[in-house]
């Protein structure tokens, strides 16, 4: 596999340091949420105002994995690091891509001295389950959830 890199599109402000790899980012990134609104660039920004971070794994000049993320508190957990989104191209998966990105995360949340790294992966995702078992990861709660409506995201 040719050299992968892991290269932080925003910094712990969310401002865009990046943006050549964020435009890039889009592809990879709707292979797990086809949904995002059309307006990729638009709609991670407000997701960056509202704390998340993103970090690509790339090649020379190709976005071959996404994370997004970022860091709370709560009453359950203490200070911890959510991962919103972890995708790696279809085409790239098993290849340590995924790996690659966890551990950059699992980097960042020490650095933020955070206690924990969670994140959610719906339950039909059983290869990507998997791969949260081999990487270390259990199953700590059940999240529930109710849909309201539909949502009003510009």
């Amino acid at each position: 596999m040719t050299l992968v890199q892991v290269v932080d599109v925003t910094d712990r402000n969310g401002t865009v340091v990046a943006p050549v790899w964020l435009e890039r980012a889009e592809p990879t990134h709707r292979q797990l949420r086809p949904q995002l609104p059309r307006d990729y660039v638009a709609t991670m920004q407000r997701i960056f105002e509202q704390g998340g971070r993103l970090a690509v794994a790339v090649t020379v000049d190709d976005v071959i994995g996404v994370v997004v993320w970022r860091s709370y508190e709560n009453t359950v957990s203490g200070r911890f690091l959510y991962v919103d989104d972890l995708v790696t191209d279809e085409g790239r998966r098993s290849l340590g891509v995924g790996h690659r990105l966890l551990v950059h995360c699992e980097s960042i949340a020490t650095q933020l001295d955070c206690a924990t790294v969670v994140l959610d992966s719906g339950v039909q995702r059983v290869r990507a389950h998997k791969f949260y078992f081999r990487e270390g990861y259990s199953i700590g709660a059940y999240n529930f959830s109710k849909r309201l409506g539909p949502c009003s995201t510009p």
